[in-house]
């Protein structure tokens, strides 16, 4: 891949051989970011975990502490009185099989995260292989399936991130913008870090956390010292 030159200039800032301490990583990864834009510091785990078998998959849920610098779009499927609770605690969207085509044919994909009541998952589960593939199905684990759609909307809005291994057993989170201060990314790769040691898998053997890297949207990947986790 051919590289710019500011990309290849601070690039030249990370030492590549080099496992940094997440607050060295961080003040580098921001130092790094060079766009017009304010980029986003990503968060990417590579894990020991087979994701083939059902019982090594990593999936949940966390609340960042201090959001993500992102205004989420939540759509929710609901009916009856869930509708003016989804829509009273914030929802950008709410509804229900009149969706359906809009989504199937129309490809509108207007919303970050999908909220279901469990009575709704049978109309959910239509979409199943447009919303699949996008990491937009709603799950129990990552707390988007439940009839406290109040409290899921007010989560997410909150900076509730939702996290699973991609199919090369790596987790991708973003954890903030580059314009955070320090101390805030630390934060919120701190609840991160938490949250991804604590979903261990049982079954897993060997090591778990293989390797963390640290990257804004659009700079050079920085490594994290895994061994405090």
């Amino acid at each position: 891949m051919k590289r710019g030159k500011k990309y290849i200039e601070t690039a030249k800032l990370v030492d590549r051989s080099v496992q940094y301490e997440p607050a060295e990583a961080i003040a580098l990864a921001k130092k790094t970011a060079v766009a017009k834009f304010d980029e986003t510091l990503e968060v990417h785990i590579k894990t020991g975990c087979d994701g083939r078998h059902a019982e090594q998959q990593i999936r949940g849920a966390v609340i960042l502490p201090n959001g993500t610098g992102r205004k989420i779009r939540v759509l929710v499927f609901a009916k009856g009185d869930k509708v003016n609770e989804a829509e009273t605690a914030g929802a950008d969207y709410v509804g229900g099989d009149e969706l359906i085509p809009k989504i199937q044919k129309d490809g509108w994909l207007d919303f970050d995260v999908v909220v279901a009541t469990p009575d709704m998952m049978g109309v959910v589960g239509r979409l199943g292989k447009t919303l699949g593939p996008k990491g937009l199905m709603p799950n129990p684990k990552a707390g988007t399936v439940t009839m406290d759609v109040a409290k899921a909307i007010k989560d997410i809005k909150a900076g509730k991130i939702e996290y699973r291994l991609d199919k090369t057993n790596v987790v991708h989170v973003p954890i903030g913008k580059v314009s955070f201060t320090d101390e805030k990314l630390q934060e919120n790769f701190k609840a991160l870090m938490d949250a991804i040691v604590k979903a261990k898998p049982s079954a897993v053997k060997g090591q778990y956390l293989r390797s963390v890297t640290l990257a804004s949207t659009m700079g050079p990947g920085v490594k994290v010292s895994v061994a405090k986790f």
